[in-house]
């Protein structure tokens, strides 16, 4: 039985349920095409089943997704390729970075001044994957040992489902070179782009203090995008992480007592926190539940929040180092190179909602920022949603990290702060 049957199942049998969730319709930007998404593109939301916000379907939709071998079939195809590089419709990927990075100096692939030529790692599935976070009540149901096994494997492969690619960085510093007028430090920018950059000098003098980041930064981060964007009525700083490989502390993550610990690695795949979905939901779910809000507590009424949403909303990203970064930077590719590019769906599967994240396959022609030696007091700031769809700003960017082959062998890793907000006008 194919997803899109199962999910006319879940609708029919719960149609109940259906009225009192939250649903958004799907929503594509004008030229966009359909997203590669369970359901048609429709949010997991609506297959919820007394409150579940439709996780018990999500998960029966991925064990058929493993069964039906479709992830299993791009890794064989991958393992089974000759040595070297693999021909595919997007352009030539590689197994390995070094492999990539050889092929970037041998092709003699050369970036702008400031810029740089490096791997970069993409899906090659183009189909819809999903993530079971550590903190759902599978992993901890013996009767579900089987399931729990399969998903397991299935995320650990994921990454078998990628290749590196070349591309090229430009400075972020230098937009205002390839868009004439067009300053990086400008709302402007960011409505062009989707990304942008801004000055923060935070008074926060422990970042690996949830609290002192709640107390002293968040409030910092409000007030900075509250003066950047014009017209902005509210910003809400709802969450954060802290990324620092080489930290020799507790990194221990305790949702309960907001704090995110500290992560160890880095997101080295191309991807984009949200999308047409999640963007709508994840606001909903803030306002109306204050459902995992690390922030100030939001009480809105069902009522008061669609008439916050139904006036221009965003959702930013902004990531401040804690030193000047030498190594494993974060790079960020601009909204009009994907536009008419479709997404694909990553399901994030909680015990009480279905997050969705996006991920991209390549183009040789997509257009990458990055800033060198990214200073504390340099932010830089990524959409992940947009809640106007007509064309005339972006929607999102996408961004990942990555590793700097210039960079001497010993350079410290990446140590920065990323908070997630909403901006609403």
């Amino acid at each position: 039985m194919g997803r899109v049957k199962v999910s006319a199942n879940h609708v029919a049998a719960d149609t109940e349920t259906v009225s009192k969730a939250f649903v958004p319709s799907l929503q594509l930007t004008k030229g966009q095409p359909p997203p590669a998404a369970a359901n048609g593109g429709l949010s997991y939301m609506s297959f919820d089943r007394d409150g579940d916000a439709g996780t018990a379907a999500a998960l029966e939709t991925a064990l058929i997704e493993i069964a039906e071998g479709e992830g299993q079939a791009v890794i064989d195809m991958i393992d089974n390729a000759p040595p070297g590089p693999i021909e595919t419709k997007w352009g030539v990927g590689f197994r390995r970075y070094a492999e990539c990075l050889e092929h970037i100096r041998t092709e003699n692939i050369e970036a702008p001044e400031g810029g740089l030529a490096l791997p970069l790692r993409y899906t090659v599935h183009e189909q819809p994957s999903y993530s079971v976070v550590s903190s759902n009540a599978l992993w901890r149901d013996p009767a579900r040992k089987a399931d729990a096994e399969a998903l397991r494997k299935d995320e650990q492969d994921s990454v078998r489902r990628c290749l590196y690619f070349p591309q090229v960085m430009r400075d972020a510093r230098r937009i205002e070179e390839y868009y004439p007028g067009l300053s990086p430090n400008s709302p402007e920018c960011m409505d062009k782009l989707g990304v942008s950059l801004a000055h923060c000098e935070s008074k926060c003098e422990n970042f690996y203090d949830s609290a002192e980041v709640e107390r002293v930064f968040y409030p910092e981060i409000e007030k900075l995008l509250l003066e950047f964007f014009p017209g902005a009525t509210d910003a809400l700083v709802y969450n954060h992480d802290v990324f620092d490989k080489e930290y020799d502390g507790d990194r221990t993550e305790d949702q309960d007592n907001k704090n995110p610990g500290v992560n160890a690695s880095y997101a080295n795949l191309v991807h984009n926190d949200l999308n047409d979905n999640s963007g709508r939901v994840r606001c909903r779910e803030l306002l109306t539940k204050n459902l995992r809000n690390f922030g100030r507590e939001q009480h809105y009424t069902q009522k008061q929040a669609d008439a916050k949403m139904s006036r221009r909303f965003m959702s930013i990203n902004l990531a401040k180092p804690m030193e000047t970064v030498r190594q494993n930077p974060f790079v960020l590719c601009a909204w009009p190179s994907f536009a008419d590019q479709p997404y694909i769906t990553n399901y994030r599967v909680y015990d009480d909602r279905v997050g969705e994240t996006t991920r991209f396959t390549y183009r040789p022609d997509h257009e990458w920022y990055w800033l060198p030696a990214q200073n504390p007091t340099e932010v830089s700031m990524l959409k992940c949603y947009d809640s106007v769809t007509d064309g005339s700003v972006s929607r999102w960017s996408f961004h990942t990290a990555s590793i700097d082959p210039t960079a001497p062998e010993d350079a410290p890793c990446r140590k920065n702060v990323v908070v997630r907000s909403y901006v609403f006008f």
